[in-house]
């Protein structure tokens, strides 16, 4: 496999690690929600507002199962899940590396729900996308790595270990 997905909840670290997780593999690292923000000139929480979710999904879905990178690890945001053609695609090439949190440290990571563009209808909550998610990172993971309680430096190590096993 050559490239590294990673996957999982909004604060769970997937950009913060994969830089780091990248320099350690000797990889390029790319975030897809930055591709996204390129792609459309507009933050994500400006997509979400003016276009609405479902529209927002679309766009993160073709942005992703058009992604053709090598030897990259790939930060995706925490919706890259509802995609099942995006998901398939980055698949094919790559193992799919769970970062997996517990719902109350989400909600203690997450604190500018509105501007951080996270992908949920007015009055969802943390909890309530945590239990629709949670299914689909299972799902597609490869590799699940417990990121509770451990620091940066210590998931990354994990990810390396599990990936050579």
């Amino acid at each position: 496999m050559s490239n590294i997905i990673l996957i999982g909840m909004p604060g769970a670290g997937k950009s913060t690690i994969g830089v780091l997780l990248a320099k350690a593999l000797n990889y390029a690292f790319i975030d897809t929600d930055l591709i996204i923000q390129n792609k459309t000139g507009k933050r994500l929480y400006e997509i979400i507002e003016e276009q609405g979710i479902n529209e927002f999904l679309n766009i993160e879905n073709e942005t992703l199962k058009n992604v053709e990178v090598d030897k990259t690890v790939i930060a995706t945001g925490g919706s890259a899940v509802f995609g099942k053609e995006a998901m398939e695609h980055l698949k094919k090439n790559a193992r799919v590396v769970y970062l997996k949190l517990g719902c109350e440290e989400v909600v203690r990571r997450v604190k500018n729900i509105t501007t951080r563009g996270i992908a949920m209808q007015k009055g969802e909550s943390l909890q309530d996308i945590y239990e629709e998610r949670a299914p689909l990172y299972d799902k597609y993971a490869d590799i699940t790595v417990e990121c509770e309680g451990t620091t940066i430096e210590e998931c990354v190590e994990k990810i390396v270990k599990l990936l050579y096993i």
